[in-house]
């Protein structure tokens, strides 16, 4: 009877994890992929592994980033397993036009294009930051960097934007 009762309390610490990060999750996966259904999928196998390790998971107030460090990892193993091809901004797919623009706004869809356009280790940092509401702090904890390494990022990724944005 003990045992059924810890489980049960199990799943429920989980899913009211799932129930209030399950959309970070989610953006963050999108965000990184630049695909829907890819963010679903790498999603899904994060809630998979962070199920199996939630025993992991010591302190309730960290839950938030130790999701999406599931998420950033699961996105790399996705991409290792599949070595996807690189999809040409101007020719999306009906999901990943829909990522880039909910209502036709063509400065916002200016600055998301120049956003997917930037490499990994700059729209990263500046998707934590910007879309999460992370701390630099805790984006060098999340990518395992140097603070100033993430502070350089940022910097670079921000000027990275202007300069595109300045072109249009």
């Amino acid at each position: 009877m003990h045992s059924s009762k810890a489980a049960i309390e199990r799943r429920q610490r989980f899913d009211q994890y799932v129930g209030v990060y399950h959309q970070d999750m989610y953006r963050y996966a999108a965000w990184l992929s630049r695909d829907k259904a890819i963010a679903e999928d790498v999603v899904q196998e994060a809630l998979l592994r962070a199920w199996k390790s939630l025993d992991a998971l010591r302190d309730e107030s960290s839950a938030r980033q130790w999701l999406l460090t599931i998420v950033r990892r699961e996105n790399a193993r996705y991409f290792e397993r599949k070595r996807l091809e690189t999809v040409d901004i101007d020719n999306l797919t009906a999901s990943q036009a829909a990522l880039l623009a909910e209502q036709p706004n063509e400065e916002l869809d200016d600055m998301r294009q120049a956003i997917y356009e930037l490499d990994d280790d700059y729209r990263e940092p500046l998707v934590l930051q910007v879309l999460m509401g992370y701390s630099t702090n805790e984006i060098a904890e999340q990518m395992e960097l140097k603070q100033g390494a993430v502070l350089t990022r940022l910097h670079r990724a921000r000027a990275k934007l202007r300069e595109h944005m300045a072109r249009q």
